[in-house]
């Protein structure tokens, strides 16, 4: 594996992690004026090349093109009201046969009996942690996400009552945590890795936290919540 990292990116004068720029009240603002007040439409290989996805830092796109329509998915970005806010995400379970051990967002497939993408989301994270809907004020979404597993993911952001409690259900996910904000949303921790994979190198983003390898789809939806709220 090989390891870039993009501190190149920070601005100038960027502020220290905790403070104003990435405070509650900031976020707040910056999410409800940024963020997309309905879900991005369905793919559309016709915008493939414009598209955000594991694709999209890769040298040879084109080749990546899905050979049939990708299955329809939804996940929440919580974002943990605190005064200094944190994102809760969860570690998968490593029985599962997809993505096993990976650190993830809660969500899953869009159900036939989902009103929206929004609802799918919430009914994931009550089934995978135990998140009530009642506890999340969704504030938006993000751009959809086309992942190399074949998932078209339209992320929904919704801030989360402290006061949560969880229930994780071990069948999917083994561990639930929660990772400051200021840590997420500095470029300086986007680093860009690669590794071969089924003979090609593949390039991602990561975020290593404390021991933790947040990479993937999920770093790169990290990094469009960056690039939508805070670039």
């Amino acid at each position: 594996m090989t390891r870039v990292s993009e501190a190149a990116d920070a601005a100038p004068g960027e502020e220290a992690p905790g403070t104003g720029a990435f405070s509650l009240e900031t976020f707040m603002a910056r999410a409800r004026a940024r963020l997309a007040s309905a879900p991005p439409p369905y793919y559309s290989e016709a915008a493939f090349p414009g598209l955000n996805g594991d694709h999209a830092l890769q040298s040879e796109q084109q080749s990546l093109v899905p050979s049939k329509p990708p299955r329809h998915a939804a996940v929440l970005v919580p974002v943990v009201a605190r005064p200094k806010p944190a994102v809760l995400l969860t570690l998968r379970s490593p029985h599962l046969s997809h993505h096993a051990g990976q650190i993830a967002f809660p969500g899953g497939r869009v159900d036939p009996g989902d009103r929206d993408e929004l609802d799918a989301a919430l009914r994931e994270a009550r089934e995978e942690v135990g998140l009530e809907a009642g506890l999340v004020e969704p504030l938006g979404y993000l751009d959809g996400y086309l992942s190399g597993t074949g998932f078209w993911i339209v992320p929904v952001v919704g801030l989360v009552d402290p006061a949560y409690r969880l229930t994780l259900n071990p069948a999917e996910v083994e561990e639930a945590f929660e990772v400051p904000l200021s840590f997420l949303m500095s470029p300086r921790n986007h680093e860009r890795q690669s590794r071969e994979w089924q003979g090609t190198l593949r390039h991602f983003y990561a975020m290593p936290y404390e021991g933790r390898n947040i990479w993937g789809a999920t770093a790169g939806m990290l990094r469009m919540l960056y690039e939508r709220v805070y670039a």
